[in-house]
């Protein structure tokens, strides 16, 4: 089966298999729709899951008999962790958060970050690697996961930082023009078009597809 990433809350997931890493993403929540992604390296087994958001149960089926080392939360709005206690309580998997966003996400979940993460960082999935990019704006401590693939194209995961057709909602204009700023240096004047990216709610995109709206996007404000 081809890989889509069109998934629906209560449907099934979506399966990507790379080279080394495996990609399924998830649809949870009915009202709120967000994504999450369960990584695994097919190496080693090890898997990290990108956003606990809800329904512990179906999340806990996915990970299966094969444990979780870590739980990686792309920022700290509560659609985004509410099912983290519980996944980490069932796991014993490590937490990771920008730094920014770390204590707010423990103050809302109850759960301690164990690792805070900022521009640079290295996350591992078994033997293969996600780089952090810190993308302020959406909030503070937002992070994207990047995997660059060596048998193909690169894999970037946004949170609610970078959607088709545009950035993640800011409140501020001051958080906007961070946003963009953040996601036209680090992202888009870094990666190439054939980046596949994955948000945190809804379908993918490529920054192909994407790049030609940048100055559309940072003239209307949002």
């Amino acid at each position: 089966m081809t890989y889509t990433g069109d998934v629906t809350p209560g449907g099934a997931p979506d399966v990507r298999e790379l080279e080394h890493l495996t990609i399924t993403k998830l649809a949870v929540d009915e009202q709120m729709s967000n994504n999450c992604y369960l990584l695994r390296c097919r190496e080693t087994g090890d898997q990290v899951l990108v956003d606990a958001a809800s329904d512990a149960p179906t999340l806990l089926s996915l990970v299966g008999d094969a444990g979780l080392t870590t739980v990686v939360t792309t920022h700290q709005h509560w659609d985004h962790h509410r099912a983290l206690a519980d996944v980490v309580a069932a796991t014993g998997a490590q937490v990771l958060a920008g730094a920014p966003d770390a204590a707010a996400i423990t103050e809302q979940t109850g759960v301690p970050v164990d690792r805070e993460l900022a521009q640079g960082d290295t996350v591992a999935v078994g033997s293969c690697t996600l780089s952090v990019i810190a993308l302020a704006g959406h909030t503070p401590g937002s992070v994207a996961l990047l995997y660059e693939d060596p048998a193909g194209s690169p894999h970037l995961f946004t949170g609610d930082s970078l959607f088709p057709g545009g950035p993640g909602r800011t409140t501020r204009p001051e958080d906007f023009t961070s946003l963009m700023d953040d996601l036209e240096s680090k992202v888009f004047g870094r990666l190439p078009d054939d980046t596949w990216f994955y948000p945190g709610h809804g379908n993918d995109s490529t920054l192909g597809v994407e790049r030609p709206s940048l100055a559309e996007w940072r003239s209307r404000g949002w």
